[in-house]
């Protein structure tokens, strides 16, 4: 997994995701051994979420996918991710998840794994996210 620190420059195309998480981290190592072609990875703890316009509340509900000009949090990150790919049949999936109907379906799934993550496999109690206000 390459990871960027916060004293560097924020790279062009960057997956943001939560590294204290166990669920989080083991699928991002995953999809990064799995697709072709992956962007810059860092844990949204080690950099300075103001870099990406981003806030604390943004990051404990979901991973994102930031580049230069736009940010896609959750289930769009992920399509992003699968329409970057050079293969056609991972890019068509990406783009089947942010094509209604399978948008609303992979949103409430995405919400689903986020809200869940520390009970799925791979998961522990560093991965609940925090309680809302």
């Amino acid at each position: 997994m390459s990871q960027s620190s916060s004293t560097l420059s924020p790279p062009d195309t960057v997956l943001i995701f939560d590294g204290d998480c166990a669920f989080c981290t083991l699928w991002v190592n995953r999809l990064e051994a799995l697709l072709p072609t992956f962007p810059a990875t860092t844990p949204w703890q080690w950099i300075d979420l103001d870099d990406y316009a981003l806030t604390q509340d943004d990051v404990d509900k979901a991973a994102w996918f930031v580049t230069p000009t736009r940010q896609f949090a959750g289930h769009l990150a992920f399509s992003l991710l699968l329409r970057s790919q050079p293969n056609f049949g991972w890019r068509f999936l990406g783009h089947l998840i942010a094509t209604e109907p399978f948008n609303t379906i992979a949103a409430l799934g995405y919400r689903f794994v986020s809200r869940f993550r520390h009970r799925l496999p791979g998961g522990t109690p560093a991965c609940a996210m925090r309680p809302t206000a």
